[in-house]
């Protein structure tokens, strides 16, 4: 599905971001990301409704506090939260969300959920 289609050809829905800060620890960012890359992403991209799923690494903050001890954005994009709440409740999120949080040095992480305008 187009995510620039209007929301009335998505069956009047809008699509969702949800934002996860999360922190790496050094030693462990090439295992996160292989990790991300090779099994995260793959098994999100076959699920109805997957728009995008990213990782943003965190550069430096140009206004404000940055997330504390957050030094990488998950944002992963679904047509709805309804969507992606199926998603969540699959056998195959219960294998890979655990296995790559495993790799963060805590699960004290933000977690924020946008609609998209």
């Amino acid at each position: 599905m187009n995510p620039q289609a209007p929301a009335a050809a998505q069956g009047g829905k809008k699509p969702i971001e949800l934002h996860v800060d999360l922190a790496v620890d050094p030693a462990k960012e090439r295992e996160m990301l292989d990790n991300f890359h090779n099994n995260f992403r793959p098994a999100a991209s076959k699920q109805p409704g997957y728009i995008e799923v990213k990782l943003l690494k965190l550069r430096s903050s140009l206004a404000g506090a940055p997330p504390q001890d957050a030094n990488y954005r998950f944002v992963l994009i679904f047509e709805n939260e309804e969507l992606r709440q199926q998603w969540v409740a699959t056998p195959t999120h219960q294998e890979v969300w655990p296995a790559f949080a495993s790799i963060l040095a805590h699960d004290n992480y933000t977690i924020l959920l946008y609609d998209k305008s």
